[in-house]
């Protein structure tokens, strides 16, 4: 049975344009071309990248982040309960009114102390300051690598500059070493990602992030096995592109630097929306669905490239209205908003609310025994606890 899934998957028509079957893709010893099994080096080198960014974030952002003044907020825990925990690790996270006041009755607690004690334990299970701070170290790092790489492995490519190359003698294309492991270097950090998704910080965008990386993998893995290596090649360096401004944006947010955060914010919104909004559709979308029928004719390798492609832009569209409304606020506001795609800490308004009451109440009493004695004592008289009235008005001393 795999042996014939294993023929299903591979059949010439799904993979390799009309007249091209896998015979005329054999490799000789000067001509070298993409082979799938090549894709599996990319998972034992997302482990090293895995490890790689371990050992970065511990010797190298996190000394920076202490250096560079990043301060974690002090976040008050919540009391040990063992009926609280095991519905919050169990059931939810966050219980609505009804469940609030069945765990109240259970604690023999008041309600508010119980909603209290659930929005602490949320924010002790929220990604601290330091942690945000190294993870874009790391991410900023490998974008800046990334991005460059590229540069230097296409710059002398003629489809860098004429985007009809991509497809001069499409598919029987020679891949060359530097492709190869510029290809690798992207497949393996997106591997990694994934790999690292239940550690990371989670913000609101989370399940668009997993399609993002899902569809990323899939369109690299499959531009490989059917030779799309060139077109690859341009939808990597175009997201790498706007990446290396958003990193260096949250590192500079995180140390409070906002001048500088707010410049390189703009930067990143210019180049994220031409990159993605006007070079991707034109370099990429328009090239693999006008160009590439100047070549062949469709095929389903054609049809499903296509569609990622287009996932990819859909995504592209959801975040660019995110920093579009950043930006908007910017503008009216003429500060930075948060980042919308953060998961916010929740701060304990009701508490602070029945601090305050309290003291206000302690204040209103110590100040009315206070001026009543003084009152009374300036007039020469001793306190109303020691003096007792009669019905005439007269005071008779006890």
């Amino acid at each position: 049975m795999a042996r014939s899934l294993n023929e299903w998957l591979w059949q010439h028509e799904f993979w390799l344009p009309p007249g091209i079957t896998w015979e005329d893709m054999q490799e000789s010893e000067d001509v070298h071309y993409p082979q799938p099994r090549d894709l599996l080096l990319s998972i034992p080198f997302a482990l090293i990248l895995v490890v790689i960014r371990c050992a970065f974030e511990r010797a190298v952002a996190l000394p920076l982040s202490s250096k560079l003044g990043v301060r974690d907020k002090q976040r008050p825990k919540p009391q040990p309960n063992p009926t609280l925990e095991t519905f919050y690790s169990t059931c939810c996270k966050n219980p609505e009114e009804g469940e609030l006041i069945s765990l109240a009755k259970q604690c023999d607690l008041p309600v508010r102390k119980v909603e209290r004690w659930f929005r602490r334990r949320r924010n002790t299970d929220r990604p601290n300051l330091t942690k945000k701070f190294c993870e874009a170290c790391w991410r900023f790092t490998f974008y800046f690598i990334a991005f460059f790489t590229g540069l230097a492995v296409l710059y002398d490519k003629p489809w860098l500059w004429d985007h009809r190359e991509c497809w001069t003698g499409y598919p029987q294309q020679p891949l060359q070493p530097s492709l190869f492991w510029y290809y690798l270097l992207e497949l393996s950090f997106y591997w990694s990602l994934v790999f690292t998704l239940p550690f990371d910080v989670k913000r609101k965008d989370f399940k668009e992030q997993i399609v993002h990386h899902a569809a990323t993998i899939f369109l690299i893995s499959f531009s490989y096995c059917a030779n799309y290596i060139r077109i690859g090649t341009l939808v990597m360096v175009i997201h790498d592109a706007s990446d290396c401004f958003l990193e260096p944006t949250k590192i500079f947010n995180y140390m409070k630097w906002k001048k500088t955060c707010d410049s390189l914010f703009m930067i990143f919104t210019a180049v994220f929306l031409i990159s993605r909004l006007v070079i991707f559709p034109y370099t990429v979308l328009y090239n693999t669905y006008y160009y590439s029928m100047e070549i062949f004719q469709p095929f389903f390798g054609y049809y499903f490239m296509n569609a990622l492609l287009i996932i990819l832009q859909l995504l592209h569209v959801f975040w660019s209205c995110l920093i579009i409304h950043m930006v908007y606020k910017f503008i009216i506001q003429g500060t930075m908003e948060k980042d919308m795609r953060s998961d916010t800490e929740e701060s304990d308004k009701d508490e602070e609310r029945e601090k305050i009451r309290e003291k206000e109440q302690n204040g209103i009493a110590y100040f009315s025994n206070v001026t009543s004695n003084s009152y009374i004592q300036r007039n020469g008289s001793e306190p109303l606890n020691n003096r007792s009235h009669l019905a005439n008005g007269h005071v008779k001393e006890r």
